[in-house]
């Protein structure tokens, strides 16, 4: 009979249940995430958005400025990557060139796809110079006609003749950065007055949460216009960017002061904060250094929920008119050529910048909902 030492290593073993016991909770809340499908999906999805926020200037085939006023409202044009040649097909990546027609009753053009004129597109092609990043001169793009005075259109051009594919892009940096900068501004807020709210209760809880309930309740869409419209005109693009930013956070770290609230309620009779408030630590501490790491993938997935919410708040504002305004460029800033029933009748493709909203405010909500899933403890 051979015995056994306490003190060695325990064996490798292929039991899925002993195995786990070994694991942190973050390799636990990953292992459940990668089986979200959809979690996952939207994971990918939103880090491809936030490449295409980094680096717009390479991966548009024009400058923002760019425009060509021989092609306004010019529709979009058909992609195709062959092209038969006396029968045989090649592989050619190509758009289709245009034919014009004027209008003399309305005074504009009237484009059409023609079927005669192909105008070849390539990867890594040159055009107008720009600065990667704000410090690299480069003008180099991912991809555009091989020809750089050749139409090229994917979303069609607006009023002034510009690319609104190209603007698209560009538009992702605004759109996305200001919900990630005001999701962190709530996320501060959230955490450390929902946090006090908790830790204290009695009186300084009653006083918080009777201010939470009082915000909640105030209309959201008339307290944006009120407070959006209270910001001078004549003040630069950037600061309008900060003070739109503050604004969406002032009102949106009621959520999760509710949420870090109910979890410091829960907790604050727990052994290890008892200890680290006899030990003299104090509530800032106790809270970012005691309390919040317990629950930091929870409040994980609730930021990203949050998200969607001050992207689709900053497209409301911009599309009204009252939040970021010309020469910034976002997609509710794009869609303001699409505010009128004879513009969208005439030129539904300006309506393309919502399709990017959609798709980034669902792949955001599909990757919240599995980081949920993932962080839930009682979810198998």
């Amino acid at each position: 009979m051979t015995s056994i030492d306490p003190s060695a290593p325990l064996a490798p073993t292929d039991d899925p249940v002993r195995g786990l016991g070994n694991e942190s909770q973050w390799q636990l809340t990953w292992r459940k995430f990668v089986r979200h499908r959809l979690g996952v999906a939207g994971g990918i999805v939103v880090l491809l958005i936030y490449v295409v926020a980094l680096i717009p200037e390479f991966l548009a085939p024009v400058t923002l400025e760019a425009y060509n006023p021989r092609y306004t409202l010019a529709p979009p044009q058909p992609f195709a990557l062959g092209v038969q040649v006396e029968g045989d097909w090649q592989f050619r990546p190509h758009v289709k060139g245009y034919e014009a027609v004027i209008d003399y009753n309305s005074g504009r053009r009237i484009f059409t796809i023609s079927d005669e004129e192909i105008i070849d597109i390539g990867l890594f092609v040159r055009g107008e110079p720009y600065r990667l990043l704000g410090l690299i001169e480069s003008d180099l793009r991912l991809f555009g006609p091989l020809n750089a005075g050749d139409p090229f259109y994917l979303f069609g051009a607006d009023r002034l003749g510009r690319d609104n594919f190209s603007r698209t892009i560009y538009g992702t940096r605004i759109s996305m950065t200001i919900g990630l900068v005001g999701v962190a501004i709530s996320l501060v807020l959230g955490i450390l007055i929902g946090g006090i709210s908790g830790l204290f209760g009695g009186l300084v809880d009653n006083l918080i949460q009777r201010n939470i309930e009082f915000i909640q309740s105030v209309p959201s869409i008339p307290l944006w216009i009120g407070l959006a419209a209270a910001i001078p005109a004549n003040i630069p693009p950037l600061q309008v960017y900060f003070l739109i930013t503050v604004i969406l956070s002032i009102l949106g770290w009621t959520s999760l002061a509710r949420v870090v609230r109910g979890r410091f309620l829960a907790m604050r009779s727990e052994d290890f904060v008892k200890a680290a408030r006899l030990d003299g630590c104090g509530p800032v501490r106790v809270i970012f250094r005691h309390m919040l790491p317990s629950f930091v993938s929870h409040i994980i997935a609730v930021v990203t929920l949050a998200i969607p919410g001050m992207i689709l708040a900053e497209t409301a504002l911009s599309y009204l008119g009252i939040g970021l305004r010309t020469p910034i460029v976002s997609w509710g800033v794009l869609l303001q050529e699409a505010q009128n029933v004879r513009t969208i009748a005439s030129a539904p493709w300006l309506l393309l910048p919502g399709a990017a909203v959609v798709i980034s405010v669902l792949s955001l909500n599909f990757l919240g909902d599995g980081l949920r899933d993932a962080a839930d403890p009682y979810d198998d």
